[in-house]
């Protein structure tokens, strides 16, 4: 019998804003975000979006088990995530075992 273990959340980071900084909304990579949350930035991100501070987590994970040696590691934005493939042929998937955040 197997066990499979998820290993890590998403990486999490808090940018705090200086009084009277966010006048309109949250900028992350130069675009402006209104205030509230956000489902998706471009950068594969989700966050909430205050005149205080800005909170985002990220949307994917990184691979860290897979054959290092056949396999490559390539980010899939349209999926936000990570997508691992063959070096050889990167039509084809490689297996991945582990993942962190």
């Amino acid at each position: 019998m197997g066990i499979i273990v998820t290993l890590g959340d998403a990486y999490c980071f808090t940018k705090l804003h200086k009084p009277g900084e966010a006048k309109r909304g949250c900028v992350m990579d130069g675009k402006l975000y209104p205030f509230g949350e956000i489902e998706r930035t471009d950068s594969c991100f989700q966050c909430s979006c205050s005149p205080r501070m800005m909170s985002c987590c990220s949307l994917f994970h990184t691979p860290t088990g897979y054959d290092k040696e056949n396999c490559k590691v390539v980010f899939n934005r349209e999926s936000c995530d990570y997508d691992v493939v063959q070096k050889s042929d990167p039509s084809k998937e490689c297996v991945v075992y582990s993942r962190v955040g």
